[in-house]
Formats: C-alpha cells, structure tokens, sequence
C-alpha cells in the first residue's frame, strides 16, 4: 500500500506541474509562427508527461481507493476538485491544437491560458487542502 500511495504522489506532483507550466508556456508559444519548433515541445510534453501523468495518478487514485475503502464527504469533494483539473488539462490540449492549427489569438488566448492556470491553482489548493485536513 505504501507503494501504491507513493506512485499516486508522484504522478500527481508530475502531472500539475505540468499543468502550471502549460498555459504559461502555451501563452508564451501563441506569439510565435504556427510552423515553430517550439510548438512540438508543447506538444510533447503534453503527450509524453501530462498525459501519462494524468493517467498514472488518476489510476493509482483509484486503486487507493478501492484499497482503502470507506468514503467520506471529503473524498466527494476531492474528486471534484479532480475534476477540474482534468477539465484544465483538456483545455490545455485544446489550446494547443489551436496554436498548431495556426488559429490562435494572442490577446484572446492568453485570456484563455490565465483563466487554465487559475482554475488549475485553485483546484489544486483546493485539492491539497482536502487531503490534508479532510475536514468532513
């Protein structure tokens, strides 16, 4: 259990701070041309760290989960909070795929990277603050 507790740890330290890189990064590569080379890297570490990240944490949660056993209104919460995190990570491949496609905006984007990044913070907050605490 240890094991499995410590691999979920880690996949969730992996996948947000991928998440608070993201739409930084994403804001940063929407000024450049559509052909940049910079635009592959987003995408890599889109595909090749978030996403498997995501997948491990979500997976070993769950696993925990179904380990542990008993669930509490906090846990209810907590998944919430998951959630929100997942629909952050979707955004950022969204956002992607539309500087890749070369139909980004820099003004209206940027708003859309700044609105990613805060609801990915405050999930997360929100998130560590439940585990933590586990107030109900």
């Amino acid at each position: 259990m240890p094991w499995l507790k410590l691999l979920h740890i880690s996949a969730v330290i992996v996948w947000c701070g991928a998440l608070l890189y993201l739409p930084a990064a994403i804001a940063a590569g929407g000024r450049r041309s559509p052909r940049s080379p910079r635009h592959g890297v987003l995408r890599a570490l889109f595909t090749t760290v978030a996403t498997p990240a995501a997948l491990l944490a979500v997976a070993s949660g769950t696993a925990v989960f179904v380990w542990q056993g008993p669930l509490a209104g906090w846990l209810i919460a907590k998944l919430a909070c998951v959630g929100l995190l997942v629909v952050a990570h979707l955004a950022c491949g969204l956002l992607i795929l539309r500087i890749e496609g070369g139909r980004a905006r820099h003004g209206a984007d940027r708003g859309k990277c700044v609105a990613v990044e805060m609801v990915a913070v405050l999930s997360l907050a929100g998130t560590a603050g439940l585990v933590l605490w586990k107030p109900f």
